[in-house]
Formats: C-alpha cells, sequence, structure tokens
C-alpha cells in the first residue's frame, strides 16, 4: 500500500473517535448544502449550521449555467430544474447589445436557467437531507478553536450556546463569514465604487417579453419576469459611480431611476423586495488554512454581472467534496486537499478580472464609453470566436486545471463533456452519479469486452490493474471506482485517439493517454491509479 495513503487511514480512524461530526459546515445557502451533498455521497457525517430560522424568500441569483446543469446531471439532480427553469439560449456581457450565443458552447445544455436562488436552495436541502445531513436553522456560528487534530465549532442556538467538534469546518457563510474571521484568513481586495439596484416589483404595465434591457448615456437597466406575478429590475445610473453609501433604496428611487433610463416606470408598486448591491471585490487568501476551508461569497466577492456567483460557488464545492471527503477517509494521496486551493483559487482570480472588466462597462456612461459598448458589442455579434470565449468564461466551461507533469495528455485538467457510446449504454455523467472516480477503456470492442460497471467497496484491497486474459484494464482496487469499457461515438474529436482516461469525481480529467500497446498501456494505467491512491499498491 502506498505509505502516505496508509498513515492518512490510521490518522483519519484515530481522529474519528473524538469528534461530533467529521465536517461542520456555516452556511446553508446553495453553496453549504451542495457541499453537504457532495460529502454525503461519500459518506462523510455533516451538519450544516444556518442563522436564519426559515429559508430567504429573497432570490439574489436567477442565473442556473451551462457548467453547473453539468454537475447536476452528473449526480442525476438536472430534471427538476430543466423542468422548472426558463431555458434562454444565451447570456450577456455587461448587458452588451449583442448576446452571446450559448448554442455555440459543446454542452447538453447549451442554454441559462432562470430559476430563483431560493427555489435552488430547496432542491439542494431535499437532496442533502435525503443523503442524510444534518441541517439546522437558526444556529449561528459566533467561532471556533483548532487544534492540530480537531476543530471545535462555538454556536448559538435557540436554547443557548454550545460546541461542535469535528474534523474540518467548512465556510460557506457568505461575504460577512464568521469561519473566514474567525481562521484569520486575509480578505483582501478593493471597496465598491459603483452601486447597482434591485427591486422584485409588480408591474401594471410591463414591457413584452421575458426580459427587457435598456442601456445609455442616461443608465442602464433590466426587467425579467418572475414567478407569482412579480417582475425583477436591476441596473445602475451615473449617479452610482460613487464611494459613498447612500442607505437604503426606496421605491421612490427606483422608480426615478426606471423613468431616467426608459422614459416609464411600467406603473411599477408593490415591493417585495429592494435591495443595492455594488463591485466590491475581495478574494480570500488561503481556501484551505489548517482545519479550515472557504467555499462561494466565503473564498470571493464581486459585481453580480452575469450571473455567476452561485455558480461558481457550486463549482468550488463539487472540487472541494470529494478531496475533502477522501482525505477524512484517509484515502487522499499527500497533499489532494491543497489542490483545492491551487485549483479554485485561479478560478475566483478570474472571476474577480471578468466582473470588474463587465463593470467598467456597465458603468461607461459617457459618450465614449457608449461608443467601446457599441464597438464591442458589434465584435460580439461579427466574431462568433469571441462570443464563444466570453460564453465558455461565463458559464465555466473554460476552467481547465494545470496538469501535474509537462508531458501530460493535453485533456488532463479538462472537463470531460457527457460522453456518450456506441453500445447505448451509460454516458459519462450517468457513469458520474456515484461520486466516484471513472476509469474509462477505449479500446474498442471485443466480445469479451462488454459493456459493464462495477463498483469496488472503499476497503477491498487486490490485484492492481493489469492486462488480463479477458483483456480488461482494472481488476479489483482500493478505493471507490467505477469502470467503463466502450467505443466513443464519433462526436467527441479531442478523444478520437484516447485509449484510456480516469475522470475524477467532479467531472475533470484526473489522466488519459493514447497509447496503444496492451502491456504498456497497462502499465501507465495502473501508474496512474496508484498516484490517484485507487490501487492500494506499493511503490
Amino acid at each position: 500500500m502506498n505509505q502516505q495513503v496508509a498513515v492518512n487511514q490510521q490518522v483519519a480512524v484515530n481522529q474519528q473517535v473524538a469528534v461530533n461530526q467529521q465536517v461542520v459546515i456555516a452556511g446553508a445557502g446553495p453553496v453549504g448544502l451542495w457541499l453537504a451533498a457532495e460529502l454525503r455521497l461519500a459518506g462523510i457525517t455533516v451538519t450544516v449550521l444556518e442563522p436564519r430560522p426559515e429559508r430567504d424568500p429573497n432570490s439574489k441569483a436567477l442565473t442556473v449555467h451551462p457548467r453547473t446543469i453539468e454537475l447536476l446531471a452528473s449526480r442525476g439532480l438536472e430534471q427538476p430544474f430543466l423542468e422548472e427553469g426558463l431555458h434562454i439560449p444565451s447570456g450577456h456581457f455587461a448587458v452588451l447589445d449583442s448576446r452571446l450565443d450559448f448554442g455555440l458552447l459543446e454542452t447538453d445544455f447549451p442554454f441559462t436557467l432562470a430559476l430563483l436562488q431560493s427555489r435552488t436552495e430547496e432542491l439542494f436541502e431535499i437532496q442533502a437531507r435525503a443523503a442524510g445531513a444534518d441541517i439546522r436553522r437558526g444556529h449561528r456560528v459566533t467561532g471556533l478553536t483548532e487544534t492540530p487534530d480537531s476543530v471545535t465549532v462555538h454556536i448559538e442556538g435557540p436554547d443557548g450556546p454550545y460546541d461542535e467538534e469535528a474534523l474540518y469546518v467548512a465556510g460557506c457563510d457568505g461575504t460577512r463569514s464568521t469561519v473566514r474571521t474567525s481562521a484569520h484568513i486575509p480578505y483582501p481586495g478593493d471597496d465598491f465604487t459603483v452601486l447597482g439596484f434591485l427591486g422584485d416589483v409588480v408591474l401594471d404595465e410591463p414591457p413584452p417579453g421575458v426580459a427587457f434591457s435598456r442601456t445609455g448615456i442616461d443608465g442602464l437597466l433590466m426587467i425579467v419576469a418572475l414567478p407569482g406575478g412579480l417582475h425583477r429590475i436591476v441596473g445602475t445610473v451615473p449617479s452610482d459611480v460613487r464611494t459613498d453609501w447612500p442607505g437604503d433604496l426606496t421605491l421612490e428611487e427606483l422608480r426615478a431611476n426606471v423613468r431616467q433610463v426608459t422614459g416609464t416606470d411600467f406603473g411599477l408598486h408593490s415591493p417585495a423586495w429592494l435591495s443595492r448591491y455594488s463591485n466590491t471585490s475581495r478574494q480570500a487568501e488561503h481556501y484551505v488554512k489548517g482545519r479550515v476551508v472557504l467555499a462561494g461569497d466565503a473564498a470571493h466577492q464581486h459585481m453580480p454581472a452575469g450571473g455567476v456567483g452561485l455558480n461558481v460557488g457550486v463549482q468550488d464545492a463539487t472540487n472541494l467534496g470529494w478531496k475533502l471527503a477522501a482525505t477524512i477517509q484517509g484515502r487522499a494521496p499527500a497533499g489532494l486537499l491543497d489542490t483545492y486551493h491551487d485549483e479554485r483559487h485561479p478560478v475566483g482570480a478570474d472571476l474577480l478580472e471578468h466582473t470588474a472588466a463587465q463593470t467598467a462597462l456597465l458603468s461607461a456612461f459617457t459618450p465614449d464609453g457608449q461608443r467601446l459598448r457599441s464597438l464591442l458589442g458589434k465584435l460580439v455579434a461579427e466574431q462568433p470566436s469571441l462570443s464563444r470565449t466570453l460564453g465558455e468564461r461565463l458559464s465555466g466551461l473554460h476552467v481547465a486545471y494545470d496538469a501535474p507533469t509537462a508531458d501530460a495528455h493535453p485533456l488532463t485538467g479538462r472537463r470531460a463533456p457527457n460522453l456518450t457510446f456506441t453500445d447505448g449504454g451509460d454516458t459519462v455523467f450517468a457513469l458520474l452519479r456515484t461520486g466516484h472516480h471513472v476509469l474509462l477503456d477505449l479500446r474498442g470492442p471485443r466480445e469479451d469486452r462488454e459493456h459493464r460497471e462495477h463498483r469496488e467497496d472503499r476497503g477491498d484491497r487486490g490485484t492492481p490493474p493489469t492486462t488480463a486474459e479477458d483483456g480488461r484494464l482494472a481488476g479489483p482496487l482500493a478505493g471507490p471506482l467505477v469502470t467503463r469499457t466502450g467505443t466513443l461515438t464519433g462526436e467527441h474529436a479531442p478523444w478520437a485517439d484516447v485509449s484510456a482516461a480516469l475522470i475524477r469525481p467532479d467531472g475533470h480529467v484526473a489522466w488519459a493517454t493514447e497509447e496503444a500497446d496492451p502491456g504498456k498501456l497497462a502499465a501507465v494505467t495502473r501508474e496512474a491509479l496508484d498516484r490517484a491512491a485507487l490501487t492500494g499498491a506499493d511503490r
């Protein structure tokens, strides 16, 4: 057995005896609930603490992007989102006049879904509770105390203060994260220079269609229809380019802003929610520090441009969940948890960059600023490659993690699309629903290489992968793994010459090869599985 994995297993056994829960998650928003479900999928005990006694009816986020839908499909949870969400086959970059054509994106889901965050949270909570997560509302994290082996979370509950001891605490508690502050993790960045306004209101004379936008020298405005007879109005006007806080948004101010931009107020009244937002931009210096991990807004704050915030947070949690579970269960290769920071911190930095760029365009109210917006809009319309590139960045489909070695296959670190097979059996997304690694044997059909899927018990140790008489790449293994043998359909050009690949639980490629020689292929496959701590083999 890999010596480091053996040490990890013994440490995990020793630590698990003393704690109440293996992981405590602060925050029952979309990110915390999705992380809870991911950890429970791997068998980790989880308690989620949320200070609000009830789910917030006000939905900050409305947009579910294509990569997030792919992750939902990889857990078998996409159907209610597809049924309830409004399918929008385009996105926007800074509300330019030309929208981004998501039909150009290489995904099974070339659209965004418009769905209230409150409903997304509800669906995530149903999944987390069904998986066995302990979700406590009205329980506020007030601080934490770390030791080398555990972390004690201090909590104020309905019946008074109490503590929970865990192996790790996850801060999914937003931009004002108590977990991040208590762990003394710096959160540097820039204070706001631009504000925006938001109102969920009734419109007696709404604009036609589901969505409406207007931009110009007098301001920028978007209106989207919501369930229940409401419309959401968001925008910014020249007077919002400021560094002082003007106080709470009023209905009168919202009405004046709408009139300023459009010449009418659409008969708006009866606000259900009025709020302001800003371009304050900050990022935690560490996503992993000791026994503290951060995800979502606790790790990064930005202008809510393009509807990407919730999505990046869910993608954070998907990257984190399997790594944290493997670490706790003692089956992780050395340093695996640290790669969460290494992979997701650059994604957060990219998020801050492109939302800041959008902010500059959103607030470009001078004549020259409007000319810049016009030019960029024309380029998006005239250059499909630009539309595709911006769409990939907004949707999260562009994310590719650094390969561990310079000679790694070009697919390494990239997301695996929903690969389909000529036998019509399970696709890659279906295989990922266990939350395990997936080993693909793509050498082609033969009588004794039928489509098969087997899952190994986590504790089993056996023969490492070898080229047996039946030509299989993998025999009994030490870690959880799903295997799939078959030939890909002709729709996946970058995969045309790949003979084998290992897909991580988060859907990114851990390893791929074009090796054709059976003996050499078995050897490099064994090496890949050993690096992932899936063989239990000595090295």
